[in-house]
Parts: structure tokens; C-alpha cells; sequence
């Protein structure tokens, strides 16, 4: 068990708190390391490079509690969490003149079956 985990290891009954508290385990575990980063010598650089890492733990703490939360308001916390986390990122990147991260789908809504049709209900053969 990694040394940032603060839960016991799930018992042979996966329960949905014990793989809620695993993944956010996971979570906060890939957020530490990776926001270890070298100094670069460039202040705002290693602030972004710190961060996005930061950033990224509470979206993937926030899509666990949409998994196997049951309390609605929490659930729209959470929702908004990541929308605002990925905006903070993209905003920090574009600060630095980074290319922003590509856009995932909102934490409820189903990838698109056609990704060149950017609106649901879109004539996929309508010339554009």
C-alpha cells in the first residue's frame, strides 16, 4: 500500500466505499507524485507544472464520488468541480502559452458516436 494511503485495503468483499475509498486513494496517490516536479527555473512554469497534477486529483477524487456516491447535491458539487478544475487548467496552460488539454465529455453525458458531429441531433451529412 502506497505511504499517502489513509484507508485500509479493501477486503475480499468489494463493498462500493471500499472501491471508492481505492480509486480515491489511487487518486490522491498519482497527484503527489506527480506533482514532485524538477524546478525549472521558471516560476510560473513549475507553479503550472505543480498545479495541473493538483487540479487533475480533485477531478478524478470528484468522478469517484459520481461513481459511487448517493447524495444528489454532492453529486452536482462534484460535477462542478470538474468543470471548473478542467477550466483552471486550461486557463494556467494558456497563461504559459501551452496548448490547453483536449475537452472530455461532462461527467454525465456519454462520448459522442460520432466525434465529427458536435451537436447531438446534428445531420452527420450536412456540409458545413
Amino acid at each position: 500500500m502506497s505511504q499517502h494511503s489513509h484507508h485500509p485495503a479493501p477486503t475480499d468483499t468489494t463493498t462500493p466505499e471500499s472501491a471508492y475509498l481505492a480509486e480515491n486513494d489511487a487518486a490522491m496517490d498519482k497527484m503527489m507524485r506527480d506533482m514532485e516536479v524538477k524546478p525549472t527555473g521558471d516560476v510560473d512554469r513549475d507553479f503550472v507544472a505543480m498545479m495541473t497534477p493538483h487540479h487533475q486529483g480533485a477531478i478524478e477524487m470528484a468522478l469517484a464520488v459520481l461513481k459511487y456516491g448517493k447524495n444528489e447535491q454532492l453529486k452536482r458539487i462534484a460535477q462542478e468541480i470538474i468543470v471548473d478544475q478542467q477550466q483552471e487548467i486550461a486557463a494556467m496552460k494558456l497563461a504559459i502559452g501551452d496548448p490547453i488539454p483536449p475537452s472530455a465529455p461532462a461527467p454525465t453525458q456519454a462520448p459522442a458516436e460520432n466525434p465529427t458531429a458536435s451537436v447531438q441531433g446534428m445531420d452527420p451529412n450536412m456540409k458545413m
